[in-house]
């Protein structure tokens, strides 16, 4: 990796090195390219801009029980009881009354995490110095709409945010009003994520949204386009 000529190759490296999944000598051989080439520090600039604000919403994952399994046997640990001993235990330990209300209980549990989102569109909505402001977030599955301050975003006060698509012909379409603290959840309007909406943004307005069902009524404080989550 002595130069980098290509734009699409510079501008691939430059996701791959804040996404974390360009490692080793490559990496080490990138940061070197970096800091003597002004144009591709900008383009990690670019990256990390649209790809940080996701970092709020990645869930925190403990080690793998292997891990765990490793650190006992090198440490000469007495491991616990396995998972399948706990169930047997606290089976015959219980009425088959309670027993059922506890297997209702953990099957309610994963009824409720295979309902989880999977969002498979996101949208940074940056304000007038590309500084990000709002991330937004499609399940199209499941058809969910999620928008969520990042930063110090201000939420005015007695003002309302309101949620556009702007198409790339025909009337801006509402996609809902924020709530006071700058979150919201909408069921995802079906001119949501068209192939023609050129951007999403967020416009300043009366409180309870825009009285004029064709579009902003204030000025639009932030926007952003649709990107596919990886």
């Amino acid at each position: 990796m002595t130069s980098l000529g290509n734009d699409e190759l510079r501008d691939q490296l430059a996701a791959e090195y804040v996404l974390g999944t360009l490692r080793g000598g490559a990496r080490k051989r990138f940061e070197v390219l970096m800091y003597s080439d002004a144009a591709l520090r900008l383009m990690v600039k670019d990256w990390e801009r649209r790809l940080l604000p996701m970092h709020e919403f990645v869930r925190s994952q403990g080690p793998s029980p292997q891990v765990w399994a490793n650190i006992e046997k090198r440490l000469h640990l007495k491991p616990e009881r396995s998972r399948w001993h706990f169930w047997r235990g606290f089976g015959l330990g219980m009425g088959s009354a309670a027993l059922a209300a506890a297997l209702m209980v953990a099957i309610g549990v994963q009824q409720l995490r295979t309902r989880t989102p999977s969002y498979d569109l996101v949208a940074t909505l940056t304000d007038q110095q590309a500084q990000p402001a709002l991330l937004v977030r499609a399940d199209t599955a499941k058809r969910l709409l999620q928008v969520h301050i990042v930063g110090g975003t201000p939420v005015p006060a007695n003002r309302s945010l309101q949620l556009w698509a702007i198409p790339k012909a025909g009337l801006p379409r509402s996609l809902g009003v924020l709530g006071p603290d700058g979150r919201a959840t909408f069921a995802l309007a079906s001119g949501a994520t068209g192939s023609d909406v050129v951007v999403l943004a967020i416009s300043l307005e009366p409180l309870g949204g825009s009285p004029d069902p064709n579009g902003p009524t204030g000025p639009v404080l932030y926007k952003g386009p649709w990107l596919r989550a990886m």
